[in-house]
């Protein structure tokens, strides 16, 4: 690390040296916001750069005095002469030239977010990360936009690895995610044990490297017109780099407060563990601080010729894990350690005058480590799951993961004589999730049973081909936008089978029993019959394997129509058919009327749908669950399987829903407000069920779950954002205020249990975790202040009391509404409403190098229940509001050359 500064502060020196006629400085809007990526040329040469993430310049010029001239899109160019000056601060003016910008959610180039018919987000995703030092996608998204959540999970096998994340409280599979307009492939994972998401698949966002993006758009409305599957609750763009003016980055380090507040250990003693950093059993010694964390990023942009341009980005991200309170089962609650590598590019070059080649894409991989629930001491009342001679104490297993994503996308954009524009593009996406189980055994081997495990895992692979054409006519009206396009998906899910040891159980010769009706198991020394396979997360055995494709073609047509410069009238339909489970057409109608020239109203109404994923179709798996002290062996059986038909379970058809929408948006100044209320009606929702009893149905399991088309819900909601920005003097100087909110309420209108017990389907613990998916609101209070080298940002985020059944429920579960009764009397957990208070403080030291030390969650707010162990993750609270790491402190030294 001290090398790699050395280097950079050499780098930057030595570019100071060289460049004799520098001419440096910012540039801003009327408000005095940044402007990112800004062009700056020298007139009457070829010399030219652009602005980096915080409006700043440098550009070498031949002779002083010279002419500047800057230019950015939706602004006004300006020229400027230096006047012999070495420093050039600027301000734009807000222009018309906008037919290059196409933001997310209209297929018109020269539509801004405030101006769209529908609610857009436009996140700087730089900043952000540079002045929060929030080091993941989903963090920085969880406190910059208002309907948007994730938090960190503990004990949730595979979620504690990819973090579920979802709009508008509903499904973390009900939002599709684009890069640079493009569909991004899901992530092979299907949230299955004790986790927000449960039943779902979603998009890993964190597998994209924050320091690659420009901008991300948020989309909160109904899409499935526009763009396909998934964008029921919305759609998330993210817009990558591609500045041309050389090396920026940065390095953060940070560590979460282990301080969790007094009268723990006067009530519980040594039974708790990892109390105020004491009693770490799993770890080294008392700790004030654990999950320490290191992020180094680089970007580096260069021209490809005068009409082309190279963007690459890398990403170092290390954390060590957190451990929080937990009983004796539950030693290791805690986030997960992670070491992750990223590299992206994005580039684009001019083929001729009107064709343009672009492409992008990535790789990264991350390494994880989380700990399982705890086993006790083996004995004759002991735990029959932990080898006497390996583990004479109990032990913790850790599930640890290595996750590939792979990504690329190459297309071709042509503009024809006759007016239209043509983009041809080919994508390809694959999610690779292998589980290693460490600290572990498999019990039915005693004292031959290894310690570590190849579990296996799973696998996600799409390709995606397009033809869209697009065209305006400016003759038509007020201006008149058609789009019409192709696609054609292929996607591959996989499960693949771990070592032997990690599933199999073993009888009395150390071989794995094939046939019971002529091995004998094997009897431990205390007279008890373990369980097989690795204790955490059992492997996946031949009999799970899967290898499935399917395939889907859609249609669309996308039109939009300024009937004046006040009205516009928006429409679209689309038609998809897949080679699984049958066709389906939806369209959208949306509209906006400006009032005023500051005042606009703005209103949308959609069908969609999502397709159920190949994973909630295919995936199985056979587990031990611990349910009431015992274990549990519970078979989680596709929904293609002759079990789940055995129960009544339907094939998986598509989720449908119905969006309206209706906001208010209002613009003057440096002042801009938007309210948006909105209401989803989805019907069939994929869930994932309970368990029912199949112990006499011989599948080798004494309890079965599966995938079904559930539940329909209703989910109503309210958006609002107000933002003010007041700028002080011409050297873009000032200050901003701003309020986020979000309103949400999901409620469940029917259960869909045909004739199975409805208690039993889908009782009042899963229900919880799906109405409160959101709470019932967030609110994001932040101000800013920027003064010539000092920059200071403050964020107050209030969340609302979160109600959930906690795991009594799952030990003793209801069967009727008399048991149920007495369990929301005794299980029901409620988690107050509270805040957190992030706070940054930043200096530039030079025009190259920026410091920003600061703490997110600085009062060390945790949520807030009575603890007594009957958490679902089994440790000091749920996963909810602000998740269970406390006070984060960080430091950032930031740069660009």
């Amino acid at each position: 690390m001290k090398k790699l500064i050395t280097l950079l502060f050499l780098f930057s020196s030595s570019i100071a040296f060289y460049a004799q006629n520098s001419i440096t400085g910012t540039v801003a809007d009327a408000f005095g916001n940044s402007l990112i990526g800004v062009n700056v040329s020298e007139k009457g040469t070829s010399n030219g750069t652009i602005t980096d993430v915080y409006g700043n310049y440098e550009l070498s010029v031949n002779n002083l005095p010279t002419t500047l001239i800057f230019s950015y899109i939706g602004y006004g160019d300006l020229e400027i002469s230096t006047d012999g000056s070495e420093r050039v601060n600027v301000v734009l003016d807000e222009g018309i030239q906008l037919n290059e910008v196409q933001v997310v959610g209209s297929r018109s180039y020269g539509r801004s977010a405030i101006d769209s018919p529908v609610a857009v987000d436009v996140i700087n995703v730089s900043d952000i990360a540079a002045q929060t030092g929030k080091v993941e996608i989903n963090q920085i998204l969880q406190y910059a936009a208002p309907s948007f959540n994730a938090t960190k999970q503990s004990g949730a096998d595979g979620a504690d690895h990819i973090d579920p994340a979802s709009l508008r409280g509903l499904g973390p599979d009900q939002t599709l995610v684009l890069i640079n307009g493009k569909r991004r492939h899901q992530s092979s994972l299907v949230n299955v044990f004790g986790t927000r998401g449960r039943g779902n698949s979603g998009t890993d966002l964190n597998a994209i490297p924050a320091a690659a993006i420009k901008r991300i758009e948020v989309l909160r409305d109904g899409a499935s017109a526009q763009y396909g599957s998934d964008a029921i609750a919305g759609v998330i763009n993210i817009v990558l780099k591609d500045k041309t003016d050389g090396l920026s980055g940065g390095v953060t380090y940070g560590a979460f407060s282990t301080d969790i507040g007094e009268g723990y250990v006067e009530e519980y003693g040594d039974e708790l563990f990892n109390v105020n950093g004491t009693n770490r059993v799993l770890d080294d010694g008392d700790k004030s601080f654990d999950g320490i964390t290191t992020k180094v990023d680089l970007n580096y942009g260069a021209g490809l010729g005068e009409d082309g341009y190279i963007n690459f980005t890398t990403e170092y991200y290390t954390k060590q894990r957190t451990l929080r309170p937990g009983f004796s089962w539950r030693k290791g609650y805690g986030s997960a350690a992670v070491d992750q590598f990223q590299f992206m590019v994005n580039g684009s070059k001019d083929l001729s005058s009107n064709t343009s080649l672009y492409f992008f894409g990535g790789t990264g991989n991350r390494d994880t480590d989380a700990f399982a629930f705890s086993r006790s001491a083996p004995g004759i009342d002991g735990d029959s799951r932990a080898v006497p001679s390996l583990y004479p104490n109990g032990f913790t297993p850790r599930i640890t993961s290595i996750i590939n994503d792979y990504s690329g996308t190459i297309g071709v954009t042509h503009d024809m004589n006759s007016g239209w524009k043509a983009d041809f593009s080919h994508t390809y996406g694959k999610n690779d999730f292998h589980y290693y189980i460490k600290g572990s055994n498999n019990a039915s081997l005693g004292a031959s049973s290894p310690t570590d495990f190849d579990a296996g895992g799973h696998s996600l692979a799409m390709n995606v081909t397009g033809l869209d054409f697009t065209k305006n006519y400016s003759d038509i009206m007020d201006g008149f936008n058609l789009a019409f396009g192709t696609e054609y998906r292929v996607e591959n899910f996989q499960i693949f089978a771990g070592e032997e040891a990690s599933y199999a159980n073993y009888d009395v010769n150390g071989v794995a029993i094939t046939d019971p009706s002529t091995q004998s198991p094997y009897i431990n020394e205390y007279g008890q019959q373990p369980s097989g396979g690795s204790q955490g997360f059992p492997g996946y055995s031949p009999s799970n394997v899967v290898n499935r494709n399917r395939s889907n073609i859609s249609f669309y047509g996308d039109a939009e129509l300024n009937v004046s410069k006040k009205f516009l009238i928006a429409g679209a339909l689309r038609y998809e058919d897949y080679s699984d489970f049958g066709n389906t057409t939806n369209y959208k109608l949306a509209t906006r009327y400006k009032i005023t020239d500051g005042l606009s109203a703005r209103a949308s109404v959609s069908s969609g749908f999502r397709a159920p994923s190949l994973a909630q179709i295919h995936y199985n798996l056979l587990f031990n669950n611990i349910v009431g002290n015992s274990s549990l062996r519970t078979l989680l059986a596709s929904n293609t399987s002759t079990v789940a038909k055995s129960f009544g379970i339907e094939a998986l058809k598509e989720e449908k829903a119905n969006n309206v929408a209706l906001g208010l948006t209002y613009k003057i100044g440096g002042f801009t407000a938007t309210v948006d209320a909105y209401q989803i009606s989805v019907t069939d929702r994929i869930i994932l069920t309970d368990v029912f009893d199949a112990s006499t149905l011989g599948v080798g399991a004494d309890a079965a779950q599966f995938f079904a088309n559930g539940v329909d819900t209703k989910t109503s909601g309210l958006d609002l954002v107000l933002a003010y920005r007041g700028y002080i003097g011409t050297d873009g100087n000032g200050y901003n205020v701003g309020v986020a909110a979000n309103f949400n309420d999901t409620e469940i209108l029917n259960i869909n249990s045909g004739n199975l017990n409805e208690f039993t389907f889908f009782g009042p613990f899963s229900q919880a975790y799906l109405e409160a998916a959101a709470p019932d609101y967030k609110i994001g209070f932040n101000a800013g202040f920027n003064y010539n080298n000092f920059d200071l940002q403050l964020n107050y985020t209030r969340f609302s009391e979160v109600i959930l059944q906690d795991f009594q429920w799952v030990d003793s579960p209801a069967t009727n509404q008399a048991e149920a009764d007495v369990l929301f009397e005794v299980a029901t957990d409620v988690y107050e409403a509270t805040g957190t208070l992030d706070l940054s403080l930043g200096y530039r030291i030079t025009d190259g190098l920026k410091l920003t030390i600061g703490s997110n969650n600085l009062l060390n707010t945790y949520p807030t229940p009575q603890f007594d162990g009957w958490t679902d993750q089994g440790g000091f609270n749920d996963s909810v509001q602000m998740g269970s790491d406390g006070r984060y402190i960080f430091g950032r030294l930031g740069f660009n050359f």
